[in-house]
């Protein structure tokens, strides 16, 4: 698109002042800003900015939840020529450091004093860092920190600018060209320093605009932005497609009250990772679990009659009258009203991205009536590579490439992509940009995959974790970690998942059970536990683990290619994984090579043939404290399979 964000908020407020642009419930009301309001707010923070010294090409950081005055700030800084760069909120202050140095950042916008507290802090190591700014001024009333102010002394500074340079604002506005630099994506930092992926306007609506057109989205659409504004994902749904298309995004009041605001805004564009998806159902089946005998008859009965026709219906394919009927019957009674229990009742296009889904789980939702899909893309290529067409949906694939998207895979597997999204660089690093994007504009994606027959793109996992058993039966056998710890993630019961084997001669596997699902597990069978880390090490637990873990090894001894990925050994963790100890990145990503360092004691013991390993780890706690966990930790054989040869 050759135009810019802030351009665009102004055209929508123009065409329709009064329409909602976004919602944010406050003390359980929610409170609409309009178009109008946002043009008027965006200008009077923009004039603010400037009149405190930003200059055009300035970085300024951005942290908090989605809220609308955040959004509007994003808007104001690009309407200066400056660059917003949100980081994320739940991000410890030493996290900060490279990213706010690396961006020779001055300027911080933020949500409250959480964030405030972090931005003082991480002053020490970033004494360039001279203005922060605060949304919400709860418990900062009594702050005296040189630079410190509120966003409405911000505002009411930029009213006054304003109000004496009337034309300043547009002319500003009208500088700005679609080349231009508009935000910057911080990668998730799983092998090193994180990466600034530098966007300009064109590349970030160019992409909005081919996903809005994929899936016919308007301006009527509603969504609900609840995951982190960081995540490039959640910015280009609620922010980059918002301004594309002029929809309404709702921003729930706390992490806490999403299930609740879900269900009253009702979206009908949605996204979310799987761990959202699995989360939702495995609360749905908790409370199942709970229900009487009748009602969990009618539950599991009409079920089976969704799995055998719910996505056949979903895709627009025939089915006999007979089953119809049954499951209009069950759309009455069972279907309907868990749609709306979900939050899900007005959905028309749902992706989810980010991990692999599980089939089970995927089929789950499409199966009761929700238009559930994948898509593959990354924050070097503006999210949208490819999407999952209607009535084309595969539970093991991630779409076809849409509109000014060029896919071809490279004689090592990995795969290439050409887009009108791809970064201008990574900032301040030419050797990185230069391993990914080649002279010609192609962009190495690191992940190994191929195109089915369909034009489906299929991904087995990262090309460079990729791997050979080497030794034993399964000897040069293809060894995939994130295939296989995706597989185990499928099941309820197993919330992470790491596996070891490339150059050695069998597979084994770290695993974290789902508190809650296993809690609720161990709860209906008698089991007493005191935490996660007995719970963990009950022999009830482990036996239910290793049926999973056999589950896996004989789906993937039907697969020639990967049956020697089979796990061998695994133990359950005694502690669960944490961004915050550093074994996750923030989006919940593995850092697999930091944990087999960190648990290298484990991983002996797993390949030492030892039954039982005694373990202390060192952990941070919420509020700050450090202390540590301990435990001796049972290692379980699991059962492996032969090669299951295909029928002639």
């Amino acid at each position: 698109m050759q135009t810019t964000f802030p351009r665009m908020m102004l055209d929508h407020a123009k065409q329709r002042p009064n329409a909602p642009a976004l919602r944010e419930k406050v003390y359980g009301i929610w409170q609409t800003t309009t178009w109008a309001d946002l043009a008027q707010l965006v200008r009077r923070i923009a004039c603010g900015l400037h009149e405190a010294g930003m200059v055009r090409d300035d970085h300024v950081v951005v942290v908090g939840e989605n809220r609308p005055r955040l959004y509007a700030t994003m808007l104001a800084v690009q309407s200066l020529g400056a660059v917003p760069v949100p980081l994320y909120q739940d991000a410890a202050t030493t996290e900060y450091v490279f990213p706010m140095n690396n961006a020779e950042v001055r300027f911080a916008i933020v949500e409250d004093q959480e964030q405030v507290d972090k931005m003082i802090e991480v002053r020490e190591s970033c004494p360039q860092l001279a203005r922060i700014w605060y949304d919400d001024p709860r418990g900062l009333r009594h702050y005296s920190e040189p630079g410190l102010a509120a966003l409405d002394a911000l505002i009411e500074a930029g009213q006054a600018f304003d109000a004496a340079h009337a034309g300043f604002f547009d002319a500003e506005v009208a500088r700005a060209q679609p080349q231009d630099v508009a935000a910057m994506f911080f990668t998730s930092g799983t092998t090193g320093n994180p990466k600034g992926v530098v966007h300009t306007h064109f590349t970030l609506l160019d992409r909005a605009g081919a996903g809005a057109r994929f899936d016919k989205l308007g301006p009527t659409e509603e969504v609900l932005a609840y995951l982190p504004p960081a995540w490039i994902g959640q910015n280009i749904f609620s922010y980059a497609q918002w301004l594309a298309c002029g929809y309404v995004v709702n921003c729930p009041e706390s992490a806490e009250t999403v299930t609740i605001d879900l269900k009253e805004i009702g979206p009908t564009y949605y996204f979310a990772p799987p761990r959202v998806f699995e989360g939702l159902l495995t609360n749905v089946m908790i409370r199942m679990e709970d229900a009487g005998s009748v009602k969990k008859w009618l539950f599991h009965t009409f079920m089976d009659v969704a799995k055998r026709v719910g996505p056949a219906l979903t895709d627009g394919k025939a089915v006999g009258a007979a089953d119809r009927l049954l499951y209009a019957l069950g759309d009455k009674i069972i279907y309907g009203p868990l749609r709306n229990t979900l939050g899900f009742s007005r959905v028309r296009v749902a992706y989810t991205a980010g991990e692999a889904i599980g089939p089970d789980l995927f089929t789950f939702y499409r199966s009761i009536g929700i238009n559930l899909k994948q898509l593959y893309g990354s924050t070097e290529t503006a999210v949208f590579v490819c999407l999952q067409p209607d009535h084309e949906v595969k539970a093991d694939t991630v779409g076809v490439p849409i509109d000014g998207v060029e896919i071809r895979v490279a004689d090592n597997g990995e795969v290439m992509v050409k887009s009108a999204g791809l970064l201008k660089e990574y900032y301040k690093n030419p050797a990185a940009t230069a391993e990914v994007l080649t002279a010609d504009g192609w962009y190495h994606t690191g992940d190994a995959g191929f195109l089915d027959a369909g034009g489906h793109l299929k991904i087995i996992d990262r090309a460079k974790d990729v791997g050979r058993i080497m030794g034993g039966p399964s000897d040069g056998a293809m060894f995939a970690p994130k295939y296989v710890e995706n597989k185990l993630k499928f099941f309820p019961f197993i919330k992470e998942a790491v596996a070891f084997g490339d150059k050695r001669e069998k597979v084994c596997a770290f695993v974290n059970v789902d508190f809650e699902a296993v809690g609720n597990w161990a709860e209906k069978r008698n089991l007493p536990y005191a935490g996660y880390t007995d719970l963990a090490a009950k022999p009830e637990v482990l036996e239910l683990v290793r049926e999973c873990v056999e589950k896996v090894n004989a789906d993937l001894s039907a697969d020639a290619m990967l049956a020697g990925s089979q796990i061998s050994r695994f133990l359950v963790l005694h502690k669960e994984l944490d961004a915050d100890d550093g074994e996750l990145t923030r989006t919940r990503k593995v850092r697999r090579g930091y944990i087999g360092e960190k648990y290298q004691l484990l991983v002996d013991a797993l390949y030492g043939g030892r039954k039982e390993q005694f373990i202390e780890t060192a952990v941070k706690f919420e509020d700050g404290r450090s202390g540590s966990v301990s435990a001796t930790i049972t290692i379980v054989d699991a059962k492996t399979y032969p090669v299951m040869k295909k029928a002639a």
